[in-house]
């Protein structure tokens, strides 16, 4: 390894990500991952450097004595790294329409991501606790943040539009989405796995426990899934996605969810765990064979194809469809299901292909490409902040 080491922060409510990257010129390479999660008692840092693999207790905890976690953190790691520690980069949800690209941090520009706080208010705080915490402990170190929703600042504006007044528009109340690191990670993977699928248009299914999908014409994002926060579009582990605002009114004036209960309510009790009654996690709910499971799994996969349809509209056609993320990657039984759902569109699936997991899916009838590409979100990172740095 050389002198500098670059460490990526990915703060999730209930999990802590870190990438380690060693600076080259023109070059940000990874060479190895921490995890630590809070659900975990007692916490502990698992995480790798090359081949060796490590594990720490953890002394501090996720609330008050967050700033010691992020302390022992850097101290067992950097252990294990020869060199100086040159910059931190974060994933931070929430640019609004202030941050468009990746932002070196100072005193000014982490107020402004705090002024964000109200746009993803589970969010993005998370983020913040990290930068200060490491603002407090290594104030020599240089901080970067990017923004999930930066790479959706190319869509036009009658897209990103909400049907509501235009001063609550101008105030910030309009389309953002997010999963932007994800998309950008592709659309760079697409281009060198097949150029010209890439310079078409593609629309990128990111699914997870978080999900969302987003249309692209030559890398560059022009609608996506997600609206102005990361509840909308399809169907989450817990989130509900699309949702008439008069189903929430009715709840509401029926006493049957109290006001502060809305966001908890919003946020873990709907999606897929919501309509089976059993599990958010598409695994256990493949697994299982109970018609609710079955239905919350069917709903999934329509919400997603539907949604491919919409996307298809916006940028006129289809050209390549890109899976990714952890069930996106990893359950060719989801991908099957929505390109059953797409024959109207002249989609078809390899089976074969599709079983085995490999980067091209589509049978050679296909109208359209489909492909497996795993994301990267910390790379993307690293490479916007190693593009402000060196």
């Amino acid at each position: 390894m050389t002198d500098d080491v670059l460490l990526t922060f990915n703060a999730g409510s209930s999990t802590l990500k870190i990438g380690i990257f060693e600076l080259k010129p023109g070059l940000a390479r990874n060479v190895g991952r921490g995890k630590i999660d809070f659900d975990q008692d007692p916490l502990t840092l698992r995480y790798s450097v090359g081949p060796d693999r490590y594990e720490k207790a953890i002394g501090g905890d996720n609330d008050a004595h967050f700033v010691s976690v992020v302390s022992e953190t850097l101290e067992h790691m950097l252990a294990h790294l020869p060199g100086r520690l040159r910059a931190v980069a974060h994933r931070v949800v929430h640019g609004g329409m202030t941050f468009r690209d990746a932002t070196l941090l100072n005193g000014a520009e982490i107020g402004r991501i705090e002024e964000l706080v109200p746009l993803a208010p589970l969010h993005q705080p998370q983020a913040l606790r990290v930068i200060r915490s490491i603002e407090t402990l290594r104030p020599d170190v240089r901080q970067i943040a990017s923004f999930d929703t930066a790479f959706h600042s190319s869509q036009a504006d009658l897209v990103r539009r909400l049907a509501i007044p235009r001063r609550l528009h101008d105030d910030g109340v309009r389309r953002y989405g997010f999963h932007g690191l994800s998309y950008k990670y592709i659309a760079s993977r697409l281009r060198q796995i097949d150029p010209a699928a890439a310079k078409g248009r593609v629309i990128a299914c990111h699914l997870g426990s978080g999900a969302s999908l987003c249309a692209m014409e030559n890398g560059i994002s022009r609608d996506t899934s997600m609206g102005f926060s990361a509840l909308d579009g399809i169907p989450m582990a817990t989130r509900p996605g699309w949702l008439d605002p008069g189903a929430l009114l009715y709840l509401l004036r029926a006493g049957r969810l109290q006001p502060e209960r809305i966001e908890d309510f919003l946020y873990h009790e709907c999606g897929l765990l919501g309509v089976s009654g059993i599990s958010g996690d598409t695994r256990v709910l493949l697994d299982d064979r109970r018609p609710e499971a079955a239905e919350a799994i069917d709903l999934f996969c329509l919400r997603i194809a539907g949604e491919i349809g919409r996307l298809s509209m916006t940028v006129g056609g289809l050209d390549a469809l890109v899976f990714t993320a952890g069930i996106g990657e990893n359950q060719p039984q989801i991908r099957a299901r929505v390109a059953r759902r797409l024959q109207w569109l002249g989609i078809e699936i390899d089976d074969d292909a599709n079983e085995r997991n490999l980067t091209s899916i589509n049978a050679a009838s296909s109208n359209a490409k489909l492909f497996v590409i795993p994301t990267d979100e910390e790379q993307v990172i690293a490479d916007e902040a190693m593009a402000l740095i060196m």
